[in-house]
């Protein structure tokens, strides 16, 4: 055709659709008529076509958005599965025992104690002593105070407990001594509880110097706790002590050990233990100073304070989820006391 242009590959695709665009303005075709144009579609669609990985990896981000907004719901309005429940199964998908792993982030007693869910005061209302009794029977412990919250001291119900004469701190430095498979599942599984210690584990605690483990004079004093859930140490201490006969016949104690060890002048602060079962510890060598205190909420209703000392084989049996508590031992020699709890 007489006039007409030959197009070349120099030629810019860009520049002459805009070319076009302009004539096609200029004899009064509108937008809405370009986007009729089947071509014009076609083009969209061929330029606006996205690479396959592209696509996978924003259906993939796509998916896991809609993942964790369901997720949040369900946090937030516990709906329909509580929080409880998800994390106990969290917890058997990765082979883990809910009810005896250490929490990733421990929560500092100051705010564990705001964040606590206020109790009934019933369990401490006209209690005003921490009783004392001897020969109790299993149904006289259970009607009065198995599961009722009130404080008590049994005496004489280790008798025949060879703990009585075997446990020391030699005895346990042994169980745990150095790169024991009992030391290296304990330091990495179980609890431990330095209270005002520099100790950051058992370890460090059965390779003090003997100077400190038995109070010479110059060496500051000590105290810890750690729950035994090694299976093979676990072994060697039920050997020297049993579940307290007083104890309900259908009841079940909990399969961890507490132990708690240290030095005269030293104990445990005041505070309030998530253990969720009756707790009661058995004192075994030295005397203990145990003082309880009630809720703020149950200030107006019980009484402020009461304590007690507990000697050697005497077991004290306390709710530690309601009664806030402290311990120190007053006696001469290094105190130590293991328990456990029950439902």
């Amino acid at each position: 055709m007489a006039g007409s242009r030959k197009y070349t590959e120099r030629d810019n695709p860009r520049e002459l659709f805009k070319n076009l665009y302009a004539k096609a303005t200029a004899l009064g075709l509108s937008e809405k008529d370009w986007k009729k144009l089947d071509a014009l579609r076609d083009i969209r669609k061929g330029t606006a076509k996205k690479p396959f990985v592209v696509r996978v990896v924003e259906k993939v981000c796509l998916f896991t958005l809609i993942l964790c907004a369901v997720l949040l719901f369900i946090i937030v309005t516990e709906w329909p599965v509580s929080n409880n429940k998800l994390l106990f199964v969290w917890f058997k998908v990765q082979d883990l025992d809910p009810y005896h792993e250490q929490c990733l982030v421990e929560m500092s007693e100051s705010i564990s104690d705001y964040v606590r869910p206020p109790v009934d005061c019933s369990f401490c209302e006209g209690v005003t002593q921490i009783d004392r009794i001897t020969n109790i029977t299993r149904e006289q412990f259970e009607a009065k105070y198995a599961y009722s919250g009130r404080p008590v001291v049994v005496e004489g119900s280790t008798a025949n407990w060879t703990a009585m004469n075997v446990f020391s701190f030699k005895f346990f430095k042994k169980i745990y001594s150095e790169d024991s498979p009992s030391l290296v599942n304990s330091d990495t599984n179980c609890q431990f509880f330095p209270y005002a210690t520099s100790f950051e584990n058992l370890g460090e605690v059965f390779n003090m110097s003997e100077e400190r483990a038995l109070m010479k004079d110059g060496f500051e004093p000590w105290y810890i706790g750690w729950g035994n859930c090694d299976f093979s140490a676990a072994n060697i201490l039920r050997k020297h002590y049993h579940r307290p006969e007083f104890l309900p016949v259908d009841s079940e104690s909990s399969k961890t050990d507490w132990i708690f060890m240290g030095s005269p002048g030293h104990g445990a602060y005041l505070h309030i233990d998530n253990v969720d079962l009756m707790s009661w510890q058995a004192q075994i060598t030295s005397s203990k100073r145990w003082l309880l205190e009630p809720p703020p909420e149950c200030y107006y209703k019980c009484v402020h304070s009461m304590s007690t000392v507990v000697s050697p084989g005497e077991i004290i049996i306390v709710d530690t989820n309601k009664w806030y508590h402290s311990t120190l031992v007053v006696g001469k020699d290094v105190s130590i006391c293991i328990g456990s709890e029950y439902d």
